[in-house]
């Protein structure tokens, strides 16, 4: 399926008035069913399905361990929904706190996790020595927007990378920022990367379902351009996390454990 799709708009610029066209983000509902039982369903663009559900799952913790995992099948059911249909090794009990008929949106307020504040209440405290170069993150955060087809195209998308080295980082994009994370996070889980030896870029808002996403992972470090809510800090406080906010240029504002970052 294609991801972008072509209309007609009318612009109005420099006092006149056009009909020319334009490119518009494709939206899709995601479906994810595992052992024959259906988990949810996610609003979003229809790429790196089956990382998003990988890493929905695994941010749920209802998959532990990529190893789990026996078998992923993506399956286009019609021109607006998709499966990722997984056999796997869960977590009985996270499955059961789920709302199954629920549709996690691609705005605000429901967007979330469905318990994600729940579960990070029982993640671990990160107590790694893990740390980067300022520069290094004044550097990759400034490559970032660059690295990402569907935001220079369209505008309409959040997007995520989680970096392990210079040739070793991960993209995600999508409507929903929490999806970004999640694809971003599959597609390194899945390509066997160390999360915890990374650091997590994304574009929009640190708030708490994004922080608590982190901690979830064992991210160490979680980097925006934008601000923090208050609880995503307390969250990143309660948990050890490295969360830092306006990285722009060569400023930033580290709001908790800046022990990660060598100035």
């Amino acid at each position: 399926m294609e991801t972008i799709f072509e209309i007609e708009v009318t612009k109005i610029k420099n006092g006149k008035k056009f009909t020319t066209s334009d490119e518009v983000i494709r939206e899709i509902k995601l479906e994810i069913i595992v052992n024959d039982k259906k988990i949810g369903s996610l609003m979003a663009v229809p790429v790196d399905l089956e990382e998003l559900a990988v890493g929905y799952l695994m941010s749920e913790d209802i998959i532990q361990n990529v190893k789990d995992i026996v078998k992923i099948e993506l399956i286009d059911v019609d021109t607006k929904t998709f499966q990722v249909k997984i056999k796997a090794k869960v977590v009985e009990k996270n499955i059961e706190r789920l709302d199954l008929e629920g549709v996690i949106v691609s705005g605000c307020g429901r967007a979330v996790s469905t318990q994600i504040s729940k579960i990070a209440i029982d993640a671990a405290v990160m107590k790694d020595n893990f740390s980067i170069e300022a520069t290094l993150l004044f550097e990759e955060m400034g490559k970032f927007y660059t690295q990402c087809p569907l935001y220079e195209q369209t505008g309409c998308v959040h997007t995520a990378k989680v970096y392990f080295d210079e040739k070793t980082y991960f993209i995600g994009e999508d409507i929903a920022q929490h999806n970004t994370i999640d694809k971003a996070v599959g597609k390194a889980r899945l390509a066997g990367v160390d999360v915890t030896k990374c650091f997590l870029m994304v574009s929009g808002r640190l708030s708490s379902e994004m922080v608590a996403k982190a901690v979830m992972h064992q991210i160490p470090i979680l980097a925006s351009r934008t601000a923090s809510t208050c609880r995503g800090v307390n969250i990143a406080d309660k948990f050890g996390l490295t969360l830092i906010g306006f990285v722009r240029g060569e400023k930033m504002n580290i709001y908790r454990n800046p022990r990660r970052i060598n100035a």
